[in-house]
């Protein structure tokens, strides 16, 4: 289900963004009281019972024709609408059914796509009974929730993954082919890259920002291997997003990363960093799959041993949060050390799917707590008994302890950086999960 969309719409100020934030665990979308924060489409990863999705949190819905900025608004919804799979229709449930929500009504049941009537800021069990109100939008039954307390999610997301169509089996390329989602900002050389791979003209290359608009899948193989690389379109500032075809490429982006191994996010040597590519590694990061920078253009830089380790060192910054990504400086279009990008490829894919036996684990975690014993917590000290891997794509592991709490964020990346010098993990994510366990239990 990973590539399906869930849009969350509604009018504005019913708490959109906070369920967003709830359902995807994160802090991504600014909640404020104030109408009409969220402008532009927040996306994000949402998993529940093994199921995943991307969900996209939309601007207040309004229909005031006289305002340009509410017609964009109202215009980017529309397509995330268009777009997704199942829609959740969020209300205020402490203000009841106006006559904005029975307008949006009918363009979601124009929209023939599944709709979940969602009743929110009922933040008491007493306030539940006040979606019965909603049942006059002829949207069927409305389900209670409590967004910012958690009350009625767990509902929801089941409801939400009932009604997800299953994808289809991938009767594509061979089973084991390494896939390898190409993104980043238009024009930075994305399709001259897979072109120079492919040593063909696969597909179209121009200067024009924004020529490719869908996710291109092209199966091949190098060297013995399959591999399978997927050309995005560029995905440009949301300010300039005008065109709907436009809107459609960010979210097949979203979606190629999704159905990756691996991303190759393209950075412009002449152009550095943009805020853009940190929210693509970003979400690279949040789906766990393998990430490669390549700084692309090299061949148009001067001085270039400086210039190396100035990139270096920004990347550093950047991506802080993903210390763990390869990096190669290239050319696609002299096709200066594109051919050492399948070496990574391989590197990365075998590590992504990396399983450590339980054995060496725990012996890791005995030597990492001689050198390094956690510290006290108010006078009591973080016991580790065992820890397990419980899956790979990104590689996962458990580890169970007396108290979660005990376990410093400094302890984590400890044991993460650990993990990495006895077993590698480059290119790829890892997720440390603490779960408690008395110790008469163990």
């Amino acid at each position: 289900m990973g590539g399906n969309i869930v849009a969350i719409v509604g009018r504005p100020n019913v708490g959109k963004s906070t369920l967003f934030n709830r359902l995807t665990a994160t802090r991504a979308a600014i909640e404020e009281k104030k109408p009409g924060v969220t402008r532009d489409r927040l996306y994000g990863s949402a998993e529940w019972q093994g199921e995943s999705f991307i969900l996209i949190d939309t601007g207040g819905i309004s229909f005031d024709r006289d305002d340009p900025l509410t017609r964009q608004v109202r215009r980017q919804a529309d397509l995330a609408i268009e777009e997704a799979q199942v829609i959740i229709f969020l209300l205020d449930g402490r203000e009841g059914p106006v006559p904005l929500d029975m307008e949006i009504a009918d363009r979601l049941r124009r929209s023939g796509k599944p709709v979940i009537p969602v009743v929110n800021k009922l933040d008491q069990p007493a306030d539940m009974g006040e979606a019965t109100a909603f049942y006059s939008l002829g949207m069927g039954d409305p389900l209670p929730i409590s967004a910012a307390h958690g009350r009625g999610t767990g509902d929801l997301l089941d409801r939400i993954c009932e009604l997800l169509p299953e994808e289809p089996a991938d009767t594509g390329p061979a089973e084991d082919a390494i896939k390898v989602a190409l993104i980043g900002r238009p024009n930075v050389g994305k399709s001259q890259l897979l072109n120079t791979i492919l040593g063909r003209e696969r597909v179209i290359v121009s200067d024009t920002p924004g020529t490719t608009r869908d996710a291109i899948d092209t199966p091949f193989n190098y060297d013995g291997r399959h591999y399978v690389l997927i050309d995005t379109a560029g995905v440009r500032r949301k300010s300039r997003v005008k065109e709907a075809v436009e809107y459609y490429s960010v979210i097949r982006s979203l979606r190629a990363i999704e159905r990756a191994d691996i991303a190759l996010l393209l950075l412009d040597a002449a152009e550095g960093i943009a805020e853009q590519d940190r929210k693509l590694a970003g979400y690279t990061d949040q789906a766990g799959r393998g990430l490669i920078i390549g700084v692309n253009k090299w061949d148009l830089t001067k001085e270039r041993q400086q210039a190396r380790r100035e990139w270096l060192e920004e990347i550093s910054r950047a991506f802080a949060f993903a210390p763990y990504a390869e990096v190669i400086f290239l050319s696609a279009l002299t096709g200066s050390r594109v051919q050492s990008l399948f070496p990574l490829f391989d590197r990365v894919r075998q590590e992504l799917y990396r399983r450590v036996p339980t054995s060496l684990l725990n012996e890791l975690v005995i030597d990492a707590l001689a050198v390094n014993p956690p510290p006290s917590h108010k006078g009591k000290r973080l016991k580790i008994y065992y820890a397990s891997q419980v899956a790979v794509k990104p590689p996962s592991f458990v580890f169970f302890v007396n108290n979660p709490q005990f376990m410093h964020f400094s302890y984590r990346r400890y044991l993460e950086n650990r993990l990495r010098e006895a077993f590698d993990f480059s290119g790829v994510p890892l997720r440390l999960k603490i779960r408690a366990r008395r110790e008469k239990e163990d």
